[in-house]
């Protein structure tokens, strides 16, 4: 068992720097170019804690305002519901301006694959220029005892239903953004939500998700339908020990998913260790400073556990059960085809080297979709994995064509409600 050395390890690291520094980052150099000694220790403190995984507490979204139309909106953030797998996070403009107080609000579905969910803050940043935000955080399971139960992929599915019901509660349907993985048991909790006609969902939308990984695999498909559970299970899971609150509990560390995260795109970690020691050298300590939010932020890992992870394997890379429509959550047949006149929207990276092409898009056949139901699908030029959801191609590209689809999705909602033109007449003249 690693684990136990490894965390032996984390702890040394971060008694090595004398505990958590400052989120802030390195202070200002007093002449650009010259750094003191203490920025330089600083500097390699950081450095040490990303890359031994050891940091003590998750960087926080921290995003007090934002820039929308035009002007600074205040951001207040809480938590509206805890479960012991993850929170519900609520990210609300105050005060909201009147366009936005009359808009759906996002719900963010963040993926569980090895990242903290603070690795979408800018993600969200940009959603609120929009609308309010609601993110799923999930916990680290090393943090959730035993007592919890096992923490399967149906726990999740079950946890997402009830945040699209907790989200609703506030005043509307919530437009579900689903990234990654997340796709899978986000498409999951609202076909049974559509199924049993509750919570209803203003939209959904898919980025970059496996749902069908037989179509086009990448090299991370093949690698995992081409080993065995059983392989998984006795090189890839550990034991979490004490003093963690999930003591006993079998899981996927997050030692091991950063290894596996370098090893199949060094060429990211790379680009931010490198944006933020230029930045740093170069005297640009704003720069650094979110050179140095962003390197931390992709560098937070987390423990998956031994159950999720290994039923996302079978059921999204051995078995295939959501395109073949053979998927059960807890006994219940998943039916995609109740998401019929479900707005739906699908985004691919035509350079994603992690979801194949078309493996997100087929979703709109599984579907079955309604001819007059709002749908959408695109496919970025030039964007891999990471860009559909971070970075210059997000904010130019996919985020601007998700607010247009939910701009006709709720242009479509309102046609709806509104009473024919005949019948508005005949009230009119009744008035009159």
């Amino acid at each position: 068992m690693w684990y136990t050395f490894i965390d032996a390890q984390q702890r040394l690291a971060r008694a090595m720097v004398g505990g958590v520094l400052s989120e802030s980052g390195p202070g200002p150099c007093a002449q650009a170019g010259w750094l003191s000694v203490e920025q330089a220790a600083d500097a390699f403190s950081y450095w040490l804690l990303r890359s031994t995984c050891a940091f003590e507490r998750t960087p926080p979204f921290a995003i007090p305002s934002v820039v929308g139309n035009g002007s600074r909106v205040a951001v207040d953030e809480s938590v509206v519901a805890s479960p012991a797998l993850g929170a519900l996070l609520r990210f609300k403009r105050n005060p909201p301006t009147f366009s936005a107080d009359e808009k759906p609000p996002v719900l963010l579905c963040a993926p569980l694959a090895g990242h903290h969910s603070v690795m979408l803050r800018e993600t969200v940043e940009t959603l609120l220029e929009d609308r309010d935000v609601f993110v799923t955080d999930w916990a680290d399971a090393r943090d959730v005892p035993r007592e919890a139960g096992p923490l399967s992929l149906d726990d999740y599915v079950h946890a997402l239903k009830s945040f699209v019901a907790t989200a609703r509660a506030f005043g509307s349907p919530v437009h579900v953004v689903a990234i990654c993985q997340a796709s899978v048991p986000a498409l999951g909790a609202a076909a049974l939500l559509a199924t049993d006609e509750a919570a209803p969902i203003a939209s959904v939308s898919l980025v970059g998700g496996p749902i069908d990984t037989r179509l086009n695999p990448t090299v991370t498909d093949r690698f995992a339908s081409s080993h065995t559970l059983q392989w998984f299970h006795d090189n890839a899971i550990d034991l979490v020990p004490p003093p963690y609150r999930g003591a006993g509990r079998l899981v996927y560390p997050g030692f091991i998913q950063q290894a596996a995260l370098f090893t199949a795109h060094p060429e990211r970690h790379l680009r931010l260790e490198a944006d933020y020691w230029s930045r740093w050298l170069a005297g640009d300590m704003a720069g650094a400073q979110r050179a140095l939010r962003t390197a931390n932020e992709y560098a937070a890992v987390l423990d998956m556990a031994e159950c999720y992870f290994l039923d996302m394997l079978r059921v999204v890379f051995h078995e295939h059960l959501l395109p073949r429509n053979l998927w059960s959550v807890a006994g219940r047949p998943v039916r995609i085809a109740a998401l019929r006149d479900t707005p739906l929207c699908t985004i691919e990276g035509d350079s994603d080297e992690i979801t194949g092409a078309g493996q997100t898009h087929c979703t709109h056949a599984l579907c079955d979709p309604s001819p007059m139901r709002p749908s959408r699908q695109l496919t970025v030029e030039q964007c891999n994995h990471y860009d559909l959801f971070i970075g210059p191609r997000w904010r130019d590209a996919v985020y601007p064509w998700l607010c247009e689809f939910w701009r006709d999705v709720e242009h479509a909602a309102l046609e709806v409600r509104r009473p024919p033109r005949a019948a508005r007449v005949s009230a009119n003249r009744k008035s009159a």
